[in-house]
C-alpha cells in the first residue's frame, strides 16, 4: 500500500471520530466556544507534530506564494469548520458529515481547473455516488 493511500486511511477513521466526540463536547456550549477550544488544542498539537519532525531548513524554503495559498487555505478551513460546528451543535452528525463530505466533489471539480488534474470515468462515478446517498440520506 502507497503511504499516501494509509494516511489518507488514518485520516478517514479519526475525522469519523472528531465529528461524534465533537457533538459530546458541545453539550451545554455554543457551537462557536466548542470550535474555540477545539483548535486551540489542534494549533498545539500540530506545531509540536512539526516541530518534532520538520528539518529547520524548511524555514527557509517558506516563500510569499506559501503564505498566500496557506493563508487562504487557512481561511476557508475556518469557514468551514464555523459552520461545521453550527450544523453538527443542532444537527444529526451523520446527516451533517455526510453533507460535509460531498466536499470532496467540490475538490474533483476545482483540482480539475486550479491543478489540471485528469477526471477519470472513475472519479465521476464515484463522485456520482457520492451525491447519490447524500441526496438519499437528506431527503426524508
Amino acid at each position: 500500500m502507497k503511504t499516501w493511500i494509509l494516511y489518507a486511511v488514518v485520516s478517514m477513521v479519526f475525522a469519523g471520530f472528531t465529528s461524534v466526540i465533537a457533538k459530546v463536547g458541545l453539550a451545554g456550549i455554543s457551537g462557536e466556544l466548542g470550535l474555540a477550544v477545539r483548535t486551540c488544542f489542534v494549533f498545539l498539537l500540530v506545531m509540536a507534530f512539526a516541530a518534532a519532525t520538520v528539518p529547520a531548513s524548511q524555514l527557509a524554503a517558506l516563500g510569499r506564494a506559501n503564505f498566500l495559498w496557506l493563508g487562504l487555505s487557512g481561511v476557508t478551513t475556518s469557514i468551514s469548520w464555523i459552520f461545521y460546528y453550527k450544523a453538527i451543535k443542532d444537527g444529526e452528525v451523520s446527516t451533517v458529515a455526510l453533507i460535509d463530505k460531498a466536499s470532496m466533489v467540490v475538490a474533483v471539480v476545482l483540482a480539475a481547473i486550479v491543478l489540471k488534474e485528469r477526471i477519470t470515468v472513475r472519479t465521476l462515478a464515484g463522485a456520482g455516488l457520492m451525491v447519490a446517498g447524500l441526496l438519499v440520506v437528506v431527503r426524508r
